[in-house]
């Protein structure tokens, strides 16, 4: 599966997580002693919250705009790539947009 063919549904996003980084003495740690950084690119979103009365609430991030999230925040998602994770989930689990 490509993250071309998934689509959002409501008010979720797609996010890409960042890849870990290496410690200050250029040390790489494996996956398992290393906490998985808490933010991400957004590389999809859905149309937006449905309201009660049926209006769609538009969303307040776009594609390209990178997030930060909380730690148990989404489901990962499996892809064809390799070492890539993602996440999909609400709007709401965003903690902030970064500039």
């Amino acid at each position: 599966m490509s993250t071309k063919n998934i689509k959002p549904m409501g008010n979720r996003v797609l996010v890409k997580r960042s890849q870990p980084k290496a410690t200050k003495g250029g040390i790489l740690l494996p996956d398992s002693a290393q906490e998985k950084p808490k933010q991400g690119e957004v590389i999809a979103v859905g149309p937006g919250k449905t309201e009660e009365n049926g209006a769609i609430t538009s969303m307040n991030v776009r594609v390209g705009d990178n997030v930060l999230f909380s730690a148990y925040a989404g489901t990962e998602v499996k892809t064809d790539e390799q070492g890539v994770e993602y996440l999909i989930m609400s709007e709401d689990d965003l903690l902030g947009v970064l500039a």
